[in-house]
């Protein structure tokens, strides 16, 4: 019966970074540095826990299908905003896909960038269309616009993933004043960039901001993203939307995060401190980053050997080749905790050392 599935699963889907794991046990770490997925190495914060662990005791009763507690929240961090939740940053960007793609629609992204996007337009019967940065992976604001001619939407990364690159806010109000479509523009790693984009949604009811609890909070594992949408917007989103999409414990797990302020600024410390140090002494280009991570150009290495290499070092980073128009050629590196990070330092000085010889 594989003769039914759709044509757009045959090929491979999202790329995951589990192989180098693999290898790494292999060489006999059984514990090694997991710098590949941009997570939070601290753990939750306390006070997210204590709520989480509150709430099991009514896991026998649906969540609110909104999440009307989180939401406030959420209200109360940021400010008077409309926003809407999902699950994880994925579930914010298929639900709006869903709300405003039919099939053959064109939508853009700026590329290159989180293949989820084009993963999620296409199974929704959208057509892709992408952009390409410019060599220093900024974003070329009139070609994008160009681009994004004919289009329904468009998706924008600023910290960008897996670049770092960010955006300027005067770019992105360049863009909302000249396109006729949807801006999707993600912001799962601004909490570590000193750029705010809120204040552009009560300008322009063509912007979606999607966020996320799983890096700067912590909560990665309960998958909790939201967005904050315009007030046309949201009513259409809830229509769309899986019913009771986010389960009560990640309710009650986000909501206490955001009253811990001390664990982010901690955390934020730490990845300005380590993304400093990995510029400065891995020995390889660095790209200037505003996100928990950076990308690393190891050539003349390719990406999945230096990948390997390290692997056999007892650390785990992720190749950046299967990034839609990125070459062969660069890795992205999270922040880990100290140790990790000690351990990635020594061992791409060996690469760097055998690349030499």
């Amino acid at each position: 019966m594989k003769h039914l599935i759709r044509n757009i699963f045959e090929e491979e889907g999202y790329v995951f970074a589990t192989k180098a794991s693999d290898i790494a046990k292999d060489a006999g770490f059984l514990n090694p540095a997991r710098l590949a997925s941009n997570e939070n190495p601290k753990g939750p914060s306390f006070k997210a826990m204590e709520c989480a662990k509150k709430s099991l005791e009514d896991l026998n009763r649906y969540p609110d299908e909104n999440a009307k507690k989180l939401v406030q929240a959420l209200r109360d961090y940021h400010g008077d905003y409309r926003i809407v939740t999902g699950v994880g940053m994925d579930g914010v960007i298929e639900n709006t896909i869903r709300t405003l793609v039919e099939a053959g629609d064109k939508v853009c992204v700026s590329t290159p960038t989180f293949s989820f996007y084009g993963i999620a337009i296409a199974a929704q019967g959208g057509v892709v269309s992408n952009i390409r940065r410019t060599d220093d992976f900024t974003v070329d604001c009139d070609s994008f616009i160009k681009g994004c001619k004919g289009a329904k939407l468009a998706f924008l990364c600023s910290p960008n993933n897996p670049t770092g690159t960010v955006t300027k806010v005067s770019d992105i109000e360049y863009i909302l004043k000249n396109i006729d479509c949807i801006l999707f523009l993600d912001n799962a790693y601004v909490d570590f960039c000193d750029t705010d984009y809120k204040e552009l949604v009560k300008k322009y009811d063509n912007l979606i901001i999607g966020r996320t609890m799983s890096k700067a909070f912590g909560l990665a594992g309960m998958r909790v993203g939201y967005a904050f949408v315009p007030e046309w917007y949201e009513e259409y989103y809830h229509r769309a939307q899986t019913p009771f999409a986010l389960n009560s414990v990640a309710i009650e797990a986000a909501s206490g995060a955001l009253l811990d302020k001390e664990y982010f600024e901690s955390y934020k410390s730490h990845v300005e401190e380590w993304r400093r140090r990995f510029s400065l002494e891995s020995g390889f280009l660095v790209y200037p980053s505003g996100a928990n991570f950076v990308m690393m150009d190891v050539s003349p290495l390719k990406s999945d050997d230096a990948v390997l290499q390290l692997a056999k070092r007892g650390v785990i980073v992720r190749s950046c080749a299967s990034f839609p128009t990125l070459n062969d050629s660069f890795i992205r590196v999270s922040v880990g905790e100290s140790w990790e990070n000690e351990l990635f330092l020594k061992a791409i000085k060996e690469l760097k050392a055998l690349k030499e010889i």
